[in-house]
Parts: C-alpha cells; sequence; structure tokens
C-alpha cells in the first residue's frame, strides 16, 4: 500500500489561477502518476463556481485527474460554508482505492477559538477577537483488504506568514510597522500551534478507542519535526518523559530518508521539510519506504517575489509503501 501527500498549491481555474489549467497539468499528472498512490491527501485545492447552483465544487480538480487512475479512487474533501459543497479556496482533499466508511471534519471541535485584543490595528479595535483556523482536520476511515482499518488524518496548519492586521498592511507584502507584522506573525504561530494540539487531541480519542489502532497524519504542517507544531502531533516519549505513554506517540517516517533527499520545500536557497506522514506504532510495523519527489522544485521565495506561481507546486509530493495488504482489483 502506497500513502501519499501533496501540497497542490492553490489549484484553480483562470481567472484566479495565473495559468491555464492545462499548462499545470502537464507537470500535475505525471508527478502525480509517479507516485502510484493507493491513497493521496491533497492540500490547496480550490473550489470553483457551478453554473445555477450556489455551492462550489471541485471543477479543477476533476479536469486534473481526469485520465489518472485517481478519477475512479473514492474521494473525501472538506466542505465549505454551512456544510455545502467546498470552500473557496484551500480545500484538503483525500482520495483512496480502498472504500472510506466513514469520515469527519474537525474544526474547533476540542480547541475552542482562541481570545486576542489586537495591540497595533489602526484604528484600534476593541474587545477580544476571536483566532479561528484556517480549515478543518480531515479523518477518513478507510477498510483495508483484510478488514482492517486505517484511519488518515489529511492535515494543513496555518503559514508561517504574518496574519493580516488591520491597517497595519500597505501591500499584501508590505507592513506598515515592525510592531504589526510581529503581532501578526504572532497570530499565525497561534493558528498552526493551537491546530495542532487539536489534532494530537483528536489521536488522543482515538488511542483511548483503540491502542493499536493504524493512524496515519499526513499534509503540509509548515513546519520542521523539531518545531513545535509538529512536536505536539508527535508526542514523544523524550517530551513526555514517561515511557508508559510511548505506544500513543508517532513516528516520523521522513527520518528515513538520507539527509541529501530529506526536504519537500525550497526557500531561499534552505531545503526544509515542512510535509510529513507520521504513522501510529501499529501502522509502522508496516512500513518498508519513502521518499520525496524533489528533483524538480523551484524555490519558492522566488516565486513570492515575482507575485507569481509555479506550474507545479513549490512543495514536493511524499509517499511512504507499507506491507501487509494486497491492492484491491483497478
Amino acid at each position: 500500500m502506497r500513502l501519499a501527500t501533496f501540497n497542490l498549491e492553490s489549484l484553480d481555474l483562470p481567472p484566479k489561477a495565473g495559468l491555464p489549467l492545462e499548462a499545470r497539468a502537464e507537470v500535475l499528472r505525471p508527478a502525480l502518476e509517479r507516485l502510484e498512490a493507493d491513497v493521496l491527501c491533497l492540500q490547496e485545492v480550490n473550489g470553483q463556481h457551478v453554473a445555477g447552483r450556489e455551492e462550489r465544487a471541485l471543477l479543477a480538480l476533476d479536469q486534473l485527474l481526469a485520465g489518472t487512475r485517481y478519477a475512479a479512487y473514492a474521494r473525501l474533501a472538506t466542505t465549505g460554508p454551512k456544510g455545502r459543497g467546498v470552500a473557496d479556496v484551500h480545500n484538503l482533499v483525500t482520495l483512496s482505492r480502498y472504500p472510506i466508511r466513514s469520515a469527519r471534519e474537525v474544526l474547533h471541535n476540542l480547541v475552542p477559538p482562541l481570545q486576542h485584543e489586537l495591540r497595533t490595528a489602526l484604528p484600534p479595535v476593541a474587545g477580544a477577537q476571536p483566532i479561528r483556523f484556517d480549515r478543518p482536520i480531515l479523518i477518513a476511515d478507510l477498510e483495508m483488504p483484510d478488514g482492517t482499518t486505517l484511519t488518515v488524518l489529511n492535515l494543513h496548519l496555518r503559514a508561517p506568514l504574518a496574519a493580516s492586521v488591520p491597517g497595519q498592511k500597505l501591500e499584501p507584502f508590505v507592513w506598515r510597522s515592525v510592531g504589526g507584522w510581529a503581532e501578526g506573525y504572532f497570530l499565525s504561530g497561534l493558528r498552526r500551534t493551537a491546530q495542532a494540539l487539536e489534532a494530537r487531541l483528536v489521536l488522543e480519542q482515538l488511542f483511548d478507542a483503540d491502542p493499536h489502532r493504524l493512524i496515519a497524519v499526513a499534509g503540509d504542517f509548515n513546519a520542521d519535526e523539531h518545531e513545535v507544531p509538529v512536536r505536539i502531533v508527535v508526542g514523544a516519549e523524550e517530551d513526555t518523559g514517561n515511557g508508559a505513554l510511548a505506544g500513543r506517540s508517532l513516528v516520523i517516517l521522513d527520518r528515513a530518508l538520507p539527509q541529501d533527499r530529506r526536504w519537500s520545500l525550497l526557500h531561499h536557497g534552505r531545503r526544509e521539510m515542512p510535509d510529513h506522514i507520521l504513522v501510529s506504532r501499529a501502522l509502522h510495523s508496516r512500513f518498508r519506504a519513502i521518499d520525496a519527489h524533489n528533483e524538480t522544485l523551484a524555490d519558492e521565495l522566488m516565486g513570492y517575489a515575482r507575485h507569481t506561481r509555479s506550474s507545479a507546486s513549490y512543495h514536493a509530493p511524499v509517499v511512504a509503501e507499507f506491507i501487509g495488504w494486497q491492492a484491491p482489483p483497478a
């Protein structure tokens, strides 16, 4: 069984997209096919208007997947406003060759919105404001060929870019004051860390129900393994100091990559690994290999500097291979 995660970098259709979809598909389709994934977790899939309907749909994704193995896969996506359709931007999508037996979204179910009184807003904003997560965590229970259940959490945490503060932006990436930028950066860090906590609390519930559950958490954490969000989700023994809890910690699979291959993003010439596949100990017993398809990545910072998007993505797809299941018929 092959499980992969891939941030598609705002997949969309014109006029919102900077490039025609077919131009992106020429590089994205081969990248998707190369993964040969049985389970594929996608991030940043934008929704489009459908004529005669209020709800948005994943038209760009439909066009991208046409003619690929993934077109026939079971599909699960985060929902839009009021639980209908999909969101305008940055939907999570899980595609599975195996049946999806149950699904849910988690958004402030276990961690309510934090409250913060803005200090640098212009004009001043009175009272504390809620700090909400950008998108839910998408959870799927997959029925595997041997009758076991694989639980997959598709996750996309807040990017480490300063959140908007009223009156503090001169241009999209130009701030009025250092204090305004600092408060925005503080807010984005709160969102990323708090949602990581919600993911860990979901894991606690899953382990309470079954300590030997097969679990994978895959997606764009916007953090390297040593940073707070990943450490919260992993729950390593060296952090808890309690060996009796080791069975509830997750394993960071990209540690199995050689150091020169261990990166999924290029930022100002610096190799980073914000995209991860973490697994429970039970699933780790079936783990055999992992790879990051990073050979063609462009530098993300150059794209932001030029206000352009890569025809592919600034993120490399990451794929892990497990044994113990026969692939279902095509």
